[in-house]
Protein backbone atom coordinates (compact mmCIF):
# COMPACT_ATOMS: atom_id res chain seq x y z
CA UNK A 1 0.00 0.00 0.00
CA UNK A 2 3.00 2.50 1.10
CA UNK A 3 4.33 1.84 -2.87
CA UNK A 4 1.07 2.54 -4.39
CA UNK A 5 0.51 5.93 -2.15
CA UNK A 6 4.18 6.63 -3.37
CA UNK A 7 3.88 6.26 -6.92
CA UNK A 8 0.68 8.40 -6.99
CA UNK A 9 2.25 11.17 -4.69
CA UNK A 10 4.61 11.27 -6.90
CA UNK A 11 2.48 12.18 -9.72
CA UNK A 12 0.84 14.86 -8.07
CA UNK A 13 4.38 16.55 -7.67
CA UNK A 14 5.36 15.63 -11.14
CA UNK A 15 1.41 17.52 -11.88
CA UNK A 16 1.83 20.57 -9.65
CA UNK A 17 5.37 20.80 -10.46
CA UNK A 18 4.99 21.44 -13.94
CA UNK A 19 1.76 23.95 -12.98
CA UNK A 20 4.31 25.99 -11.07
CA UNK A 21 6.92 25.83 -13.80
CA UNK A 22 4.66 26.96 -16.09
CA UNK A 23 2.64 29.83 -13.86
CA UNK A 24 6.69 31.08 -13.53
CA UNK A 25 7.38 31.63 -17.09
CA UNK A 26 4.03 33.61 -17.44
CA UNK A 27 4.64 35.53 -14.06
CA UNK A 28 7.85 36.61 -15.71
CA UNK A 29 6.22 37.73 -19.11
CA UNK A 30 4.15 39.74 -17.01
CA UNK A 31 6.32 41.15 -14.43
CA UNK A 32 8.51 42.19 -17.57
CA UNK A 33 5.48 43.89 -19.22
CA UNK A 34 5.12 45.95 -16.19
CA UNK A 35 8.69 46.96 -15.88
CA UNK A 36 9.06 48.07 -19.37
CA UNK A 37 5.90 50.20 -18.33
CA UNK A 38 7.00 51.37 -15.01
CA UNK A 39 10.71 52.19 -15.19
CA UNK A 40 10.51 53.74 -11.34
CA UNK A 41 10.11 49.91 -9.67
CA UNK A 42 12.74 48.08 -12.27
CA UNK A 43 15.37 47.46 -9.74
CA UNK A 44 12.35 45.27 -7.60
CA UNK A 45 10.66 43.70 -10.92
CA UNK A 46 14.05 42.57 -11.95
CA UNK A 47 14.66 41.14 -8.44
CA UNK A 48 11.05 39.12 -8.98
CA UNK A 49 11.83 38.17 -12.37
CA UNK A 50 15.20 36.20 -11.52
CA UNK A 51 13.59 34.90 -8.41
CA UNK A 52 10.88 33.20 -10.64
CA UNK A 53 13.36 32.04 -13.09
CA UNK A 54 14.94 29.98 -10.77
CA UNK A 55 12.00 28.76 -9.06
CA UNK A 56 10.82 27.46 -12.55
CA UNK A 57 14.47 25.97 -13.21
CA UNK A 58 13.79 24.09 -9.54
CA UNK A 59 10.03 23.04 -10.94
CA UNK A 60 11.71 21.56 -14.10
CA UNK A 61 14.12 19.82 -12.14
CA UNK A 62 11.61 18.49 -9.75
CA UNK A 63 9.32 17.78 -13.49
CA UNK A 64 12.09 15.77 -14.99
CA UNK A 65 13.33 13.82 -11.60
CA UNK A 66 9.39 12.75 -10.84
CA UNK A 67 8.79 11.83 -14.39
CA UNK A 68 11.78 9.55 -14.32
CA UNK A 69 10.56 8.01 -11.10
CA UNK A 70 7.10 7.33 -13.34
CA UNK A 71 8.62 5.94 -16.15
CA UNK A 72 9.89 3.55 -13.66
CA UNK A 73 6.65 2.67 -11.97
CA UNK A 74 4.54 2.52 -15.27
CA UNK A 75 1.60 0.35 -14.99
CA UNK A 76 2.16 -2.28 -17.90
CA UNK A 77 -1.20 -2.97 -20.02
CA UNK A 78 -3.57 -1.68 -17.54
CA UNK A 79 -5.95 -0.17 -20.35
CA UNK A 80 -5.28 -3.26 -22.39
CA UNK A 81 -2.51 -4.13 -24.94
CA UNK A 82 -3.71 -1.98 -27.98
CA UNK A 83 -4.59 0.97 -26.15
CA UNK A 84 -1.69 1.17 -24.28
CA UNK A 85 0.73 1.09 -27.62
CA UNK A 86 -1.90 3.85 -28.64
CA UNK A 87 -1.21 5.41 -25.10
CA UNK A 88 2.59 5.00 -25.33
CA UNK A 89 2.50 7.08 -28.73
CA UNK A 90 0.89 9.58 -27.16
CA UNK A 91 2.74 10.46 -24.44
CA UNK A 92 6.33 10.42 -26.61
CA UNK A 93 4.25 12.72 -29.07
CA UNK A 94 3.42 14.64 -25.70
CA UNK A 95 6.73 14.63 -24.27
CA UNK A 96 8.32 16.03 -27.21
CA UNK A 97 5.90 18.82 -27.32
CA UNK A 98 6.30 19.19 -23.98
CA UNK A 99 10.54 19.49 -24.07
CA UNK A 100 9.61 22.10 -27.34
CA UNK A 101 7.81 23.94 -24.57
CA UNK A 102 10.54 24.10 -22.05
CA UNK A 103 12.66 25.32 -24.36
CA UNK A 104 10.65 28.11 -26.13
CA UNK A 105 9.33 29.27 -23.15
CA UNK A 106 13.43 29.46 -21.83
CA UNK A 107 14.17 31.38 -24.93
CA UNK A 108 10.97 33.84 -24.80
CA UNK A 109 11.80 34.90 -21.36
CA UNK A 110 15.47 34.59 -20.98
CA UNK A 111 16.04 37.87 -22.65
CA UNK A 112 13.05 39.10 -20.22
CA UNK A 113 15.15 38.43 -16.93
CA UNK A 114 18.47 38.63 -18.17
CA UNK A 115 19.02 42.03 -20.07
CA UNK A 116 21.44 44.34 -20.18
Amino acid sequence: MLKKTLIILNGFIHDFAAGIWLASIVTIAVLHDAHLAHPNVVDVLNHLERLFFWNSVAAMVVIFATGAGRTFTYMDNWYGEDAERIRRRMLIVKHLVLFACFGAGYLWIWGKVFHG
